[in-house]
């Protein structure tokens, strides 16, 4: 269980914090939830405590993780399908595993598909939430800003194009 305060990532939304964590009758049931705000963006989600842990609701990295995961970004393949359908299916899988480095390989790969074809609607789309997935947990494992965060990942990103 997670406490006011707590630095956490929905896999869907990206990183915030806990401001509380309150009870709320739905029905005829009392469900606690907790009430997390992203800094980043400013939404504010209501969380069921009790699910948080199969939604994938976990602790934000280290910042050493997050290291890692950047200097890892240049190594990432991005092989996709052409089937859009499959290809958009999968990264959704990827991209809800919470795992930050599958995030990431996400966010590189449709980089790569936006600068060889182009994406569609619902691709970029995804890019813009994978970037903001792996922007707000970057901003609150390491305390920058979100300017110099985006700065960091583009730099990585760019690292790639050079090796």
């Amino acid at each position: 269980m997670f406490c006011v305060g707590d630095k956490i990532v929905h896999p869907m939304h990206g990183a915030g914090v806990i401001e509380s964590i309150v009870d709320e009758k739905i029905g005829r049931d009392l469900v606690r939830f907790y009430v997390f705000r992203m800094p980043v963006s400013g939404l504010t989600l209501k969380i069921p405590t009790a699910n948080s842990e199969m939604i994938g609701v976990r602790a934000v990295s280290s910042a050493e993780t997050i290291e890692r995961v950047l200097a890892e970004l240049p190594k990432l393949s991005v092989d996709m399908t052409t089937n859009w359908n499959h290809r958009y299916r999968e990264n959704m899988e990827r991209i809800k595993s919470g795992d930050l480095l599958e995030v990431a390989g996400v966010i590189k790969a449709l980089m790569h598909r936006d600068g060889e074809r182009g994406l569609s609607t619902g691709e970029r789309k995804m890019l813009h939430n994978a970037r903001q997935i792996l922007l707000s947990e970057v901003v609150l494992a390491e305390d920058v800003e979100y300017a110099d965060a985006e700065a960091r990942v583009n730099a990585a990103m760019m690292a790639e194009e050079s090796a």
